[in-house]
């Protein structure tokens, strides 16, 4: 049995376009250290999906490196859900740029897919045009998962020009956003042969894709091939999940459900809220309640309605999807994201007077594994709620939480993201992997990293400075260390240098530094770096 009929609404380089920034400049959305997104003119001098940021400005140097921001994606991406709920009110959010819907009663009113879909698509780029972004793709198949394949696979119809003139990369760039509506509709029962070629790489499991291809599994079709009960066996519930959407079923659940009613929570807001972080507070407590709700019930929330009600009363809703089962962290940031759309963009005309989260799918929990050593979930259940009440009283900057990443420098190695936002996967990009960052530290870490470098001097025996020439080669061997003006302190043991040298290619941004690490008597030991003839101590270890 195929999936249920599903229309799905992708809208390319999101990110990008969220960013303010058009298609015809190349701009790279970097999370991790990691391209997660980039534009079309990026595309065309190599940059792609999941390079590494030093890896995607050697091959376009004049790439706009910007962060992710998934709070400021939902923000611009609400006009878009907004266009699309003018055809149904059931739509669901699956993630910035990307929305759904089911087919059946709209269809059917519209004149049937292929009319429905265009019409979609030709509000949705209404939408976006002012915005100079790509048009959207459009897709309906036989479950989400089909349909956003074919959304993606969707090409512009017709050879008309772009939005606006271009000229050298800007027009090739301006190609991929011709003029004609972009739609592909998969016939009723035919999602799995349209699936056949698609690369396992599609499913979004990385790891368990990795693998199929190392067995000589390239494709969905190879996938599908296979018995369920073998894939079950060999690869657990996440292959025979992957399994069943090779063969275009649907990706929800089997025992998924709708939930009682009676399980979803709500609470009123007195004075109204106008901003996010006024709401948030409440907010967070419905998340922490409602997962408590389903927990005591054994179930776990695959989609939660969020609702909302103005002082004018206004009365709005949408419907976020998750992979998986929705956490208390999990729910809780998507309302932040939901109400922040809500409240920047004009959707609502007076503040928040209520809050209601509605349990609108829900399927058996079974737990999950705890940590190797033992973690409690109930502790790290209670620990959240403590922050959340924090934040609550301080705003969503007033706990932070500390993120390793990529870098060279010890100070960009390590980021501070407000509690509850998302958290870069250290599994997508390993923050200390060697390879893409030549010149970085060994571990371990410093323990102590300087806001802003304190000035040294590195010498030698006979009192002259340490040099280091441009090929890397200590001019002399350290024997005394001085920071800030203080008296100098013999080295017992150093190591290094470690020679970086950035943006090569650019005379106004390019830096040269070689890095050591110096014991000294005293017992202590820093991180010094030679940059432009002078020493400076960039952090020191405990």
């Amino acid at each position: 049995m195929g999936g249920v009929r599903t229309l799905v609404v992708w809208c390319p380089d999101w990110p990008v376009v969220a960013a303010g920034h058009p298609a015809t400049v190349p701009v790279a959305v970097v999370s991790a250290n990691r391209v997660v997104a980039c534009s079309a003119a990026a595309r065309l001098d190599g940059v792609e999906v999941g390079l590494r940021r030093r890896e995607a400005q050697g091959r376009c140097p004049e790439v706009i490196v910007i962060d992710q921001d998934p709070g400021r994606d939902i923000r611009a991406f609400e006009p878009v859900v907004a266009a699309v709920e003018s055809f149904t009110p059931s739509v669901e959010v699956g993630r910035p740029g990307m929305v759904s819907f089911g087919t059946r009663g709209p269809s059917r009113y519209f004149g049937g897919d292929r009319t429905l879909a265009a019409q979609v698509a030709t509000a949705v780029d209404a939408v976006l045009a002012p915005l100079a972004a790509p048009l959207c793709r459009v897709g309906v198949a036989d479950g989400p998962f089909a349909a956003e394949q074919a959304a993606r696979a969707a090409q512009v119809a017709g050879g008309q020009a772009g939005r606006a003139g271009r000229s050298g990369r800007a027009e090739r760039a301006g190609r991929a956003v011709a003029a004609e509506v972009a739609v592909l509709v998969v016939p009723p029962g035919r999602s799995a042969d349209f699936l056949v070629p698609f690369p396992v790489r599609v499913l979004e499991r990385p790891d368990l894709a990795d693998l199929l291809t190392r067995l000589g599994l390239m494709t969905l079709g190879d996938l599908a091939a296979l018995p369920a009960a073998t894939v079950l066996a060999r690869f657990g519930s996440d292959g025979a999940t992957a399994h069943r959407l090779a063969r275009g079923r649907d990706e929800r659940p089997l025992a998924a459900r709708t939930a009682p009613p009676e399980l979803a929570v709500a609470a009123e807001l007195d004075p109204p809220a106008e901003r996010v972080d006024m709401a948030m507070f409440v907010a967070k407590s419905l998340a922490d309640k409602l997962h408590e709700v389903l927990a005591a019930r054994g179930l776990a929330c695959t989609r939660v309605a969020i609702e909302a009600e103005t002082e004018h009363g206004e009365h709005i809703v949408r419907l976020w999807r998750h992979d998986g089962a929705l956490t208390s962290r999990a729910i809780a940031e998507r309302v932040r994201w939901q109400l922040d759309g809500w409240l920047s963009t004009g959707a609502t005309t007076a503040g928040v007077t209520l809050i209601r989260l509605t349990p609108d799918e829900v399927k058996p929990d079974h737990g999950r594994q705890l940590g190797f050593w033992g973690g409690s979930a109930a502790a790290d259940d209670r620990a959240g709620r403590g922050f959340a009440r924090i934040q609550g009283l301080l705003g969503p900057e007033g706990v932070v939480t500390a993120v390793v990443g990529g870098g060279r420098d010890p100070a960009v190695q390590v980021q501070l993201i407000p509690w509850g936002d998302h958290r870069p996967d250290a599994s997508v990009a390993p923050p200390r992997e060697a390879p893409p960052w030549p010149g970085h530290l060994p571990l371990p870490a410093p323990a102590l990293v300087y806001p802003d470098r304190v000035s040294a001097g590195l010498h030698d025996g006979d009192g002259q400075a340490v040099t280091v020439t441009g090929r890397g080669v200590l001019g002399s061997v350290p024997a005394r260390l001085t920071i800030g003006g203080g008296s100098a302190v013999e080295v017992v043991a150093w190591a290094g240098p470690w020679p970086a040298e950035e943006r090569w290619w650019d005379e106004q941004s390019s830096r040269r530094r070689a890095r050591f690490q110096v014991c000294g008597a005293d017992g202590t030991a820093h991180v010094v770096v030679l940059e432009s003839g002078r020493w400076w101590v960039e952090a020191t270890y405990d």
